[in-house]
């Protein structure tokens, strides 16, 4: 059995050590912050969203960069592996809306405890503070890594497999510094585009910044490059003093962040999507002939968020002090309109210090999809966001550091 390195304490990196050290391999993790798990502590607001309980198939279609790369480490580790190995660790774990799967408790600190609990069971050894600035390479094979650790300065280790588990750029303060990104194109990777991803997005309209704190809840969101669609999802919607967030738009960034760098996007959001348009102007014209007499400014309340409610008016054309009698047929028909296609103009993306994970990575043909080894250095190989992999919001982006993490560590021979 061999001795194997691990860079970085995170969820990949945990994962790996615990499938490594289970395999028989004495195994040595590597964190250069001071406690492991710094990401995962604040993930799902500190609640840790850990899986999704969703079939394979689902699985794999939230998903949005290399799918079909996960076949293998998916079915290798799948998220029930994962729930069952933290449950027997003395984490347990229940099922929200969504397939969300989260600890009892609600800390994510009992996720990193039950992690830590087993890489201690199976005698992995956890060196914190402990910074890597390279790895060791020789005619083509990696032997080891370069680490700094405190006023000891640097120090080669050498090992038989190094894993590279260093996450992305995304949360910097966590020490997602992109590390990793460094250490594969020394060694001849390619890196795609980096991207912020997860992330809110900035608008042009000035009124939205009126809007801010505002939560609608089951809208349709759909965002368009011009007569194109690029996503289309129901869900819940948070306008920011910048634009928008909300889990919705966060899933959004991913599918259409590359696009969004070239030019600007239109979001079209429907405050109704229960309801056709025919539908609502009934709906309307009910609420009208309630209020027939006062004015239309106060005639909207059963309709629209009071927040709302002034952005509409000035969007729907319609005199505030109108009474509602005299609203016109095509006037009802524009508020329908503003209604169902409430126009937000997407500008760009929030930067890494916002975004929950990072789009881009090593670029995953070079890289084996049973063993995450490098195809192009032997015994190196790397797990989780460092990957050019990433899903939407729900805990598809925690199983993929979970499932290429183990496929990294059992598959070193």
């Amino acid at each position: 059995m061999g001795n194997v390195l691990i860079i970085g304490g995170g969820a990949a990196g945990m994962a790996a050590a615990i499938a490594a050290a289970g395999c028989g391999h004495e195994v040595h993790l590597y964190e250069k912050n001071e406690k492991l798990g710094k990401k995962l502590f604040i993930t799902g607001k500190g609640r840790c969203n850990v899986t999704n309980a969703c079939d394979m198939e689902e699985l794999m279609a939230n998903v949005v960069t290399n799918p079909r790369f996960l076949y293998s480490s998916f079915y290798g580790f799948t998220n029930q592996d994962m729930m069952n190995l933290l449950e027997r660790n003395d984490c347990p774990l229940k099922i929200e809306r969504g397939n969300r799967v989260f600890p009892v408790s609600d800390k994510s600190s009992d996720v990193i405890g039950a992690l830590s609990r087993q890489m201690k069971k199976l005698g992995v050894m956890v060196h914190l503070d402990s910074e890597v600035k390279g790895i060791i390479v020789e005619e083509g094979v990696c032997k080891g890594i370069q680490v700094l650790k405190g006023s000891a300065g640097k120090k080669n280790l050498w090992g038989n497999a190094v894993i590279v588990a260093t996450g992305g750029l995304s949360y910097e303060a966590t020490g997602s510094t992109g590390d990793g990104y460094r250490f594969a194109r020394e060694n001849g990777h390619q890196v795609t585009d980096l991207l912020p991803a997860l992330v809110p997005f900035q608008a042009k309209e000035p009124e939205i910044k009126a809007l801010q704190g505002l939560s609608l809840k089951n809208i349709e969101a759909v965002v368009m490059d011009g007569k194109r669609e690029l996503y289309r999802e129901f869900g819940e919607l948070l306008f920011t003093h910048f634009g928008v967030s909300g889990p919705v738009i966060l899933s959004a960034s991913s599918f259409v962040a590359k696009v969004l760098k070239k030019r600007e996007l239109t979001l079209y959001i429907d405050l109704k999507p229960a309801l056709d348009m025919e539908q609502l102007d009934a709906r309307i014209v009910r609420d009208f002939e309630e209020f027939s007499n006062k004015q239309f400014k106060n005639a909207l309340g059963h309709l629209y968020p009071t927040k709302l409610i002034p952005v509409i008016i000035e969007r729907s054309g319609i005199p505030p002090e109108k009474k509602v009698n005299e609203i016109t047929k095509e006037e009802r028909r524009q508020l329908v309109v503003v209604t169902k296609r409430f126009v937000v103009t997407l500008t760009g993306l929030r930067d890494f210090k916002e975004a929950i994970i990072t789009q881009g990575g090593v670029l995953v043909k070079e890289i084996n999809p049973k063993t995450m080894e490098s195809k192009l250095v032997k015994n190196l190989y790397f797990a989780g966001e460092v990957l050019d992999l990433d899903g939407v919001t729900g805990g598809f982006n925690l199983q993929i550091a979970w499932s290429t993490g183990w496929a990294a560590g059992s598959g070193i021979i």
